[in-house]
């Protein structure tokens, strides 16, 4: 179970509106001053998101929760997300490469094919991202209430 800190910011009948912090992993990095993700979030600042959390501990309006959500979900959002219109536009370019016998417009077939199946997996992303929305195994979940606000150590 993956956790995070959060603070409860609205309620909305049995469910709640939690605001998370955004944090890169930059405070743990050895490298951290010579790298460019680094200074972009530097530059950006710290972030904050809102999530709709069921809330199954009672908490109410400013408490602090834990969050917490599956390490499946997680590396299953990530594969859909980060995988699968790649591996598509992989697929399609090399697709579109086989189907044109001219040497001369190989190219352009393998850039159309590449397109067309890019295309093709945010399509198949976006299907997919609507089909989980309300699974409960793909939900973030408030794990308990925290009070006072611990820091982490991250």
């Amino acid at each position: 179970m993956i956790e995070e800190q959060a603070r409860i910011c609205e309620l909305a009948g049995d469910d709640v509106w939690v605001e998370v912090e955004r944090r890169s992993a930059c405070g743990s990095c050895e490298v951290r001053g010579g790298c460019g993700t680094s200074v972009l979030a530097t530059v950006l600042g710290r972030r904050m998101s809102r999530i709709k959390v069921q809330n199954s501990v009672s908490a109410s309006l400013g408490d602090s929760v834990v969050v917490g959500i599956p390490d499946a979900a997680l590396i299953q959002g990530s594969l859909a997300v980060y995988a699968a219109p790649l591996l598509s536009m992989l697929l399609f370019a090399l697709l579109g490469e086989q189907l044109i016998d001219d040497s001369q417009w190989v190219e352009i077939g393998s850039i159309i094919g590449g397109l067309l199946g890019l295309s093709l997996g945010f399509f198949w992303l976006r299907y997919y991202t609507r089909r989980i929305a309300k699974t409960p195994h793909h939900q973030p979940v408030i794990l308990r209430k925290v009070w006072p606000l611990q820091v982490s150590a991250d």
